[in-house]
């Protein structure tokens, strides 16, 4: 793959250069949203001092040189710039928009037909300018970014979750992080080999790492917030991200930013000896606190940009080159409201170091202009390093190294020691994460009309894992670091697209149709023994923190998928537009799925439309769902027991009566307008409701002693050695139901003074229709899908959103700040018996129980930012994000303080809303040349 890439760089970047030659070029400038010719413009060569007008008809004409750049400037139009790379170029028509059309609101994605304005489209559209958002904030990466700056966009950073702790899967309108599709230029972008198992929102989802592209190699970001199954095919049940990437040309940029959280209210190195916990003990002592003591998860980012020709006939190679570096932070309540922290003495966010690169080329083939090659792709290396749950050793003395007396073996740097004499350690689990993507592709124009574009993708993904200062107990203290094992996952897909647009049928009538290949590969590989073997009975199997994957986990499985679509849009009159899409799939595991799509749109007035769509959808359950396999051990009572994630295809699935993965079903029904009563001023409300069948899930653990269950899948269990098992099912049904709201004010009020301002709001709300349980599996729904992993998918998002940005321009100076709002969110602990099956806990008094239940209630966070132009090529942006150091509520049962951490992090609270950090102060540095 490494080779195919380099190749690649050097074939684009090694096509000759051209000679400079005088020639004179004419052309007509019109208003691309009407075809008025503009009278007025004006044409210069970048540079030079030669120029020249457009007359009443919009015609110019101007003498220059082979490699000379074109400037197009007119009152109230975006500027254009066009490089002339070919002698035989004699005509440039030239389509400019209004400043009061951003260039970013021309839309790709939710339609095949061109330059489709988003406030025009049948289905809502969101664009993000990600140039904009990143500046003005401290979330420099891609996925923290959209999820201040798009209404039904949700993360949040999970700690103390494993493989989940590293990489940042996101979802949209509350349903699974692989319930939403991912393009880069329009084509499928590969999702990652992890799957979420332990600790996590998503559980048992897999889904796209957006970090893996870099920011500085986006221009912006479409979402199309509507069930498109039918036009792009799986994963596409909540909507598609599309990210377009660069084309800039002859220009470069360089973005530094530093960054850094202030939490004098929960970071644990501003502890004092006067902090106590609930029940009077000392917290000073207690905890690891980072080398960065009062300023914890300092950050550091570096992006360059630059564009260059690419081949003689006018076209551009975009390259991009990333570094991101981000310290732990260290997380603790001490405040005198929760007990000592004793489970997670290291609670926070882990570490990242992140290098990539990203380039994106595309370059005329043909004078005629009707065959382009396009390519584009990148690689992302990132390793991660977070904190596990904590081992004390007065509690399990079999987790540390011993000597045969059963005395503690210290461990200098791993083993510490609280000023009471407990001896603990903080086992780290570390990751090695590769992302390797690489497109190329043709298109072009037949003499009749009909376009077309025909592209392969290649994207692979290896996640690793490692485990560092642990133990394995049985193998002494010896062996500190281990490899865990880990998976990989490799996508190639072809696509062939043709479509083509009929200006005489009505008002217009665009038709596409094509087909996509699709080949899969995903593999298990175990670790070192060390990592998950038994040594000694009497002690823990494995290493700790993240016990290795072994042997009989390994799999390579593959599968490939056939798809055939079409896709049309009738304008029926200037005001009506119907749209209609279907498509035929066909896998080879599983077997075959159809889809359609019908949506319309009508203009009640000219700045006035009415919209709406209704689909059906699909998932088809990932190779991740269908092949993932894990075994851990339990040591209890000097007995070795053997708990087994079993993949679908084992025995043991088979034995409980599990039924092969199928595809997800969904109905997707939209209703909205979008509204532009001014230039500067657009305004769209949109309703929705998405009805998943057969979603995946994770059930619960079954246990071989369990008389209740089928015998014959008891037995199974019992012969292959396995005490506990547990399946991904197609068993939950959900309903979605929700509004979003977007309004959008820019106005440009002279040369020097701006304002923009964005109101964005989501109001949503699920519901589990129904929980199918395998009759083998008996008839206690709790067991299958416990109340606790229940409200885990009900609270994939708050139940409302919202985000007011302000910025103000004056001169070289930007003001801003924004205003985020979190919904309430409520989960469940584990509860008394661990099990989350309506989990109660005692009251600290004696006087009874009650429920194991954290309600965090909605949070509103501000955030404030100046900019500053310091010369025509550097920009200065300083601010802080959550100026107020917001957190959410503690996750605690008030009159329970003393089953406090139950909870899924071991920490004061969830992996909720905002986050636990609090204030973070950055400073950005961007520099154009």
């Amino acid at each position: 793959m490494k080779k195919v890439l380099l190749l690649t760089f050097f074939a684009l970047y090694g096509i000759g250069q051209i000679i400079a030659q005088e020639m004179t070029v004419s052309g007509k400038i019109t208003d691309s949203t009407n075809g008025t010719p503009l009278a007025g413009v004006t044409v210069r060569l970048e540079g030079k001092t030669v120029g020249a007008t457009s007359d009443a008809d919009g015609m110019y004409t101007i003498k220059l040189d082979v490699g000379d750049v074109l400037v197009f400037t007119y009152t109230g139009y975006k500027e254009y710039k066009f490089p002339v790379q070919l002698k035989d170029v004699i005509t440039i028509n030239m389509e400019m928009l209004p400043d009061g059309i951003a260039l970013e609101q021309i839309v790709v994605v939710g339609s095949r037909r061109a330059n489709r304005i988003k406030t025009e489209t049948p289905v809502p559209v969101d664009v993000i300018n990600v140039g904009a958002n990143t500046v003005t904030t401290a979330r420099a990466d891609v996925t923290s970014m959209l999820n201040y700056a798009a209404p039904s966009f949700n993360y949040n950073k999970q700690s103390g979750s494993d493989g989940a702790d590293h990489i940042d899967l996101a979802t949209l309108r509350g349903l699974g992080p692989d319930q939403t599709l991912v393009l880069i230029n329009g084509k499928r972008r590969h999702q990652t080999a992890f799957v979420s198992v332990f600790g996590t929102r998503g559980r048992g989802n897999s889904g796209t790492d957006l970090n893996a592209i870099p920011a500085a190699a986006i221009d912006r970001v479409e979402i199309l917030r509507d069930g498109a199954s039918a036009q792009y095919g799986s994963d596409a049940i909540a909507g598609v991200i599309n990210i377009i990437l660069k084309e800039n040309l002859n220009k470069s940029s360089l973005d530094l930013g530093i960054s850094g959280y202030y939490d004098p209210k929960y970071n644990p190195a501003f502890i004092t000896s006067g902090d106590k916990d609930v029940y009077g003990d000392s917290h000073e002592g207690q905890y690891e606190v980072g080398d960065s003591k009062k300023f914890d998860g300092m950050a550091y980012t570096a992006a360059f940009n630059t564009g260059m020709p690419f081949g003689n006939k006018g076209g551009v190679f975009n390259l991009t080159l990333n570094y991101a570096r981000q310290d732990k932070t260290y997380r603790q309540e001490f405040g005198g409201k929760l007990p000592l922290s004793i489970y997670r003495r290291a609670n926070g966010e882990g570490s990242l170091d992140a290098y990539g690169a990203f380039f994106n080329a595309e370059s005329p083939l043909c004078n005629d202009g009707k065959l382009d090659f396009y390519s584009f792709g990148g690689i992302n290396y990132k390793e991660s390093d977070a904190f596990a749950f904590t081992r004390n050793f007065s509690a399990r003395p079999e987790r540390f190294p011993t000597t045969a007396a059963g005395d503690l073996i210290p461990v200098e740097g791993i083993i510490k020691q609280t000023p009471g004499g407990e001896n603990f350690f903080n086992p780290h689990i570390q990751t090695k994460i590769k992302d390797v993507s690489w497109a190329g592709g043709f298109k072009g124009a037949f003499e009749n009309g009909w376009q077309w574009d025909f592209s392969h993708n290649v994207g692979y993904n290896n996640f690793h894992f490692y485990g560092d200062k642990t133990f394995n107990a049985g193998l002494g203290a010896g062996v500190t670091h281990f490899d865990d094992g880990g998976f990989s996952f490799l996508q190639n897909t072809t696509n062939l697209n043709l479509n083509r647009e009929y200006a005489n049928i009505l008002s217009g009538f665009g038709l596409a149709f094509g087909a996509e290949y699709r080949a899969e590969n995903y593999e298990l590989f175990a670790g070192q023994q060390g990592s998950y073997a038994n040594y000694n009975e009497d002690k823990a199997t494995g290493a700790q923190g993240f016990p290795g994957y072994q042997p009989s986990d390994e799999v390579d499985a593959t599968r490939n998928c056939v798809g055939v679509y079409a896709d049309a849009e009738l304008d029926v009159t200037e005001k009506f537009l119907l749209g209609a899409a279907v498509r035929y799939e066909d896998y080879s595991d599983f077997g075959n799925t159809l889809n359609w799509k019908a949506a319309a749109r009508y203009k009640l007035m000219k700045n006035f439309n009415l919209r709406a769509s209704y689909s059906t959808g699909f998932r088809a359950p990932s190779l991740q769902q269908i092949n993932f396999s894990s075994t851990f051990t339990t040591v209890q009572g000097g007995m070795i027991s053997e708990v087994k994630i079993a993949p679908n295809t084992s025995r043991i699935t088979q034995s409980a009566g599990i039924e092969p993965l199928k595809q997800e079903e969904s109905t997707n029904a939209s209703i909205g307008f979008s509204w532009k009563p001014m230039p500067e001023l657009s305004f769209t409300v949109d309703a929705y409701q998405v009805q998943v069948k057969d979603r995946v899930v994770l059930s619960g653990q079954f246990s071989a002693d369990d008389t209740s269950l089928d015998p014959a899948f008891t037995n199974t269990l019992n012969n292959l050695g396995v005490s506990l098992a547990q399946f991904f099912v197609n068993a939950v049904n959900t309903t979605n139901q929700g509004v979003d709201f977007v309004l959008d004010y820019n106005r440009k009020m002279s040369a020097d003074r701006s304002v923009h301002c964005l109101l964005t709001a989501n109001l949503q709300n699920m519901t589990i229709d129904k929980i199918n349980v395998p009759a083998k599996l008996g008839t206690n729904q709790q067991a299958f899908l416990s109340d606790r992993e229940q409200t885990f998918i009900l609270a994939s998002a708050p139940n409302a959103k919202a985000a007011l940005s302000l910025d103000y321009g004056w001169k070289k100076f930007t003001f801003g700040a924004r205003l985020n709002y979190f919904g309430e969110v409520t989960l469940l602990g584990y509860g008394e018996d661990g099990l989350g099956i309506n989990p109660t806990v005692p009251n600290d008094d004696g006087s009874g129980s009650v429920p194991d239940e954290y309600v965090y209630g909605g949070k509103l966070v501000p955030d404030i930012f100046v900019g500053w132009k310091i010369c025509k090529s550097a920009t200065l942006h300083v601010g802080v994000d959550n100026f107020l150091n917001v957190h959410p509520d503690l996750g605690y049962v008030k009159t329970a303080p003393g089953w406090a951490f139950n909870n899924e992090t071991g920490g004061p609270w969830d992996a909720v809303q905002m986050g636990g950090n609090g204030l973070r102060a950055f400073t950005r540095l961007s520099m154009n040349f």
